[in-house]
């Protein structure tokens, strides 16, 4: 039997899946014993003539056929190792690498499950039962027997296997190990001390034979189990000589069809092939002659580039000169005549690169030096839009810092010219002597600098229009190119998916082998088309030619370039010439970035004039002069500096702070200044105020109703007939009158005049707003020491402060509370959502004024009750009534109610009153108290009731105290 070294390698997939053998594995040489079933069926012939009894290659392609088992079954019957032969039925021939893997279910067999068996098994289930019912009752006598024979023989054999040791059935057994070989042959029966025996003879032969039984036995039980699957055995002996017997027909077969195909080839193939073999060195040789043409054109390519440069056209020399490295590259690559061309050309082109950076850096300093009066218009737009291709091509990206650097140093020189412009109009400055340009804006006035600020701004407005109208011009051609780009992109892949399935035709390409298409095979088909391009002649350096070279790159339509490169190339082969090879343009990316970098051009260029504003600003202000300006004119410059910044953002699309912060500096230093000078002068005048009530002039009264009617500003110029209206006692304010002092008119001026700041600077108002405040709360505080703690007598000489001082102090703090909501409610609309925080300060100060009114109040009601309760000590319930004490009590009332009646309004003068009585009661009860005088209508009794009723009738004629309620029956100490 062959061994299971000897079979042939695993098999591998052929065409459609089929298995085929190894070629040149030979095949096993067995002789065949009986047939196996036919599974390869005979080959459909269709004209009677091919094998009868043969395989069909054709026919078994799909099918499994014996060709396809590779298991050495004479190797798995002959395993010795294992009793289940299944575990190791692969890896015995395979190695023990092999694992099985589970095979796949086939997709043309259903699934068959136990559902499918249900109505069998019910209709077979009566008839099991009855089988199995008699089979029991009479058991089959062959089948009684076998199993007996069988049984007895499983025992007999179980029986015998059992003498044998179980050493010899261990797996770890091995002679070899001096433990085993001692128990299997003890060397007592061999080494005797009295020499050998013949005990020790019987001994051996009996453990000889002993041996031999148990070799016996193993032997007999190895035939039994051979015997068992003999069968088996030999029907795998009969199927291996079938498939041999298969394989020669099958050899037999391939012979026959080989044949008949070789005579195919030989009829109707050779020709054909010859044909085209015939055709394409035809092409080839046209082929050549074109490329022959291309090489004359070629050579003309240095002289025209010269021709070209000569005129300046850089853009139509540096597509030359890449249409020809191109050609050099795809078309010329090896040709030894031009092997140096290349590198001149990349040498010309660096050369062009240099010419090209040199004249945009000459273009930039011509157009960013003219006189800043020009018009912004671009200078000379064909000549800029032709360098900024040619720039882009290169990939000089770096061509817009040349154009800051000359931007920064025409910033610089705008303000000299400006300066030196306003210098000679002025006389009174000597430009010898005054050299610097901070100096002498220092020598201008107000006036004349203001006018030269002003024509900076002019200035720099142009000159950023003047940028602005540039960057769009690069702009444009930078979008220009970029959309070329996509569109070169879009060309490239419709291109390739339009491109037809290769046929006979693309056997004429390139020779690349038969049937490759050629990369520009597309390319040279058109040019085959049109016949052989026309050779190079004198026309090359003509003079149409600089407008048409300046074509830009990637246009719907690229010119044709005859009389230059030798042969024509439509828009589309251009294109894809230019994204095939050497991609000279920039890539989206990049260019995106030029973008970016364009756009923060004139955000730069904005910038840096602000930074030169500033420069301005701060010289002036070096000397403190715009801190002394004049509101009105510190208010035109900050509308001035407004107006040029919102103009600059406008143009460049973003904000601007660098001249904002420096107007926000000076403009600190000038509310600093505005703040103090309106603070020293409301002291001055609170210093000089004798708390007097003063005329309202009709200027005052006006600017009252102005305000009530939401007009928060100072009028512009007085209005006429103010002076022919006499002033009025009161300042009337929304139907309630309002005596004041002198010094409050004054105060609502000054606030109107912080007012009015903020609306023509909104940039202060949180500034404005903190000093406001601080002017309200020394207002406030210095009226309080003047009036409450009595300042007034030692500052302005007052000999006392007197119930109409406090009076008029408190109807002064009324009014200035009743237009603190008026003052917070103008700068709320000036301030951020995110300044509001600041606004808590009026509440502060809103509270510190009614605390000083409660305080003016609570100082009146003290002044009576002081006097009531010194006259009341002295009190005694005597005839004649009324007595002396009511009478100077009532006198006391009524000169307190003729002081402050006029001043305060009328709810107020009866809560004061009010307050009044309830404290003359108290010191009334209780000298009554003390004197022991009680409500019991006695004599002393009627004569209080007579004095009291004096009191209340003295107090109920007072004006606006007629209907106040004095219950005085709380004079009288209850009963208990």
């Amino acid at each position: 039997m062959a061994s299971s070294h000897g079979s042939s390698p695993a098999p591998r997939p052929g065409r459609d899946g089929m298995y085929l053998k190894e070629r040149g594995a030979p095949p096993p040489r067995c002789r065949s014993l009986r047939s196996l079933p036919d599974v390869c069926p005979k080959e459909p012939t269709g004209e009677g003539r091919g094998l009868c009894d043969g395989p069909s290659v054709v026919a078994d392609l799909d099918r499994w056929t014996v060709l396809s088992s590779k298991v050495n079954l004479p190797a798995a019957l002959n395993d010795p190792r294992l009793a289940k032969r299944e575990s190791d039925f692969f890896t015995k021939t395979w190695g023990l690498d092999f694992a099985e893997t589970e095979v796949m279910p086939s997709f043309y067999l259903p699934n068959i499950t136990k559902e499918h068996f249900a109505p069998y098994l019910q209709e077979m289930a009566q008839r099991e039962r009855i089988h199995e019912r008699c089979k029991t009752i009479c058991p089959n006598k062959d089948d009684v027997e076998a199993v007996s024979s069988n049984n007895s023989n499983h025992d007999k054999s179980k029986a015998e296997l059992e003498q044998v040791p179980k050493i010899f059935m261990k797996p770890e057994f091995a002679l070899e190990d001096p433990s085993t070989f001692n128990s299997v042959l003890p060397w007592s029966h061999f080494n005797s001390a009295g020499g050998k025996s013949s005990r020790d003879v019987a001994s051996s032969k009996l453990l000889q034979e002993k041996l031999s039984h148990y070799l016996d036995v193993v032997e007999v039980s190895i035939a039994r189990q051979i015997s068992l699957r003999s069968d088996a055995f030999f029907h795998a002996m009969s199927s291996q000589h079938d498939l041999q017997d298969r394989l020669q027909d099958t050899q037999r077969a391939v012979a026959v069809l080989r044949g008949r195909i070789a005579a195919i080839d030989r009829v109707t193939v050779q020709g054909p092939l010859r044909a085209l073999r015939t055709n394409l060195t035809r092409n080839n040789c046209v082929k050549l002659h074109n490329k022959l043409k291309l090489m004359a054109a070629v050579h003309q390519t240095q002289p025209t580039v010269q021709l070209l440069l000569s005129t300046a056209e850089f853009m139509g020399a540096l597509e030359l000169i890449s249409t020809t490295k191109e050609v050099l590259q795809q078309e010329l690559q090896g040709v030894h005549s031009f092997r140096h061309l290349g590198s001149q050309l990349c040498e010309l082109e660096k050369l062009i690169d240099k010419m090209m950076v040199e004249d945009f850096s000459m273009y930039a300093r011509s157009d960013l030096n003219r006189c800043p009066r020009d018009e912004p218009h671009v200078l000379d737009k064909e000549r800029l839009e032709s360098l900024v291709f040619g720039l882009l091509r290169q990939r000089k990206l770096d061509f817009l810092d040349i154009y800051s650097e000359e931007m920064i140093m025409a910033v610089k020189a705008i303000v000299s010219l400006c300066v030196a412009e306003n210098v000679l109009q002025i006389e009174d400055i000597d430009t010898e002597v005054v050299t610097k340009v901070a100096d002498q804006t220092r020598l201008m006035t107000f006036p004349q600098w203001f006018d030269l600020l002003k024509n900076v701004f002019e200035s720099f407005l142009l000159f950023l229009q003047r940028i602005k109208a540039t960057q769009t011009v690069i702009k444009n051609v930078v979008l220009e190119v970029l959309a070329s780009t996509q569109k070169l992109r879009l060309l490239e892949e419709a291109a390739l998916v339009q491109e037809a399935p290769p046929g006979p035709e693309l056997l004429q390409g390139g020779g690349r082998g038969a049937g490759l298409p050629h990369p520009r095979g597309a390319v040279h088909q058109r040019r085959s088309e049109r016949g052989p391009a026309g050779a190079p002649g004198p026309e090359l350096g003509g003079g149409g030619r600089g407008s048409r070279t300046r074509a830009r790159w990637g246009g719907a339509r690229l010119q044709q370039r005859d009389s230059v490169s030798g042969y024509t190339e439509t828009s589309v082969s251009r294109e894809q010439s230019y994204m095939s090879g050497e991609n000279m343009m920039p890539s989206d990316l990049e260019l995106n970035r030029v973008m970016n970098t364009l756009q923060e051009l004139l955000h730069t260029a904005s910038d840096v004039s602000h930074d030169r504003c500033v420069k301005v600003l701060t010289a002036r202000a070096k000397d403190g002069s715009l801190e002394r300006l004049s509101s009105a004119d510190f208010v035109l410059l900050s509308q001035t500096v407004e107006g040029f910044v919102r103009d600059t953002e406008d143009l460049s699309g973003r904000r601007i702070a660098s001249l904002r912060g420096a107007l926000q500096s000076q403009a600190n230093r000038f509310v600093h200044r505005f703040h103090e000078e309106r603070k020293t002068k409301l002291s001055l005048l609170l210093d000089n105020e004798r708390w007097k009530q003063a005329e309202v002039p009709a200027e005052f009264q006006d600017l009252v109703n102005s305000i009530a009617d939401g007009r928060i500003t100072l009028p512009e110029r007085k209005i006429p007939g103010t002076e022919d209206r006499k002033p009025t006692e009161f300042l009337f304010v929304n139907g309630q009158k309002y005596a004041v002092v002198g010094t409050v008119l004054l105060l609502i001026r000054i606030f109107l005049e912080y007012c009015q700041c903020v609306n023509d600077i909104p940039s202060i108002a949180t500034d404005m707003l903190t000093r406001l405040s601080d002017l309200l709360k020394h207002f406030n505080s210095r009226s309080c020491q003047l009036v409450l703690g009595a300042g007034a007598l030692q500052v302005v000489g007052l000999k006392t402060i007197t119930t109409k001082n406090l009076a008029l102090a408190s109807r002064c703090l009324q009014l200035v509370v009743q237009y603190i909501p008026v003052i917070r409610a103008h700068f709320e609309t000036k301030l951020q959502p995110k300044q509001y925080s600041v606004l808590r300060h009026f509440d502060h100060i809103t509270k510190d004024y009614n605390d000083h009114i409660a305080e003016v109040s609570a100082k009146l009601v003290a002044i009576m009750d002081s006097l009531s309760e010194k006259v009341l000590s002295k009190y005694e319930v005597k005839a004649p009534m009324p007595s002396a004490v009511f009478r100077t009590v009532c006198k006391q009332m009524a000169k307190m109610h003729e002081a402050i009646s006029e001043l305060l309004p009328e709810e107020q003068t009866q809560m004061l009153f009010l307050r009044i009585n309830a404290s003359f009661k108290l010191h009334l009860k209780r000298q009554l108290s003390r004197l022991g005088v009680v409500n019991d209508g006695g004599p002393q009794n009627g004569l209080v009731v007579v004095d009291v009723a004096f009191y209340t009738e003295n107090v109920q004629v007072l004006k606006s105290l007629d209907r106040l309620d004095l219950n005085m029956v709380e004079i009288w100490e209850q009963k208990r």
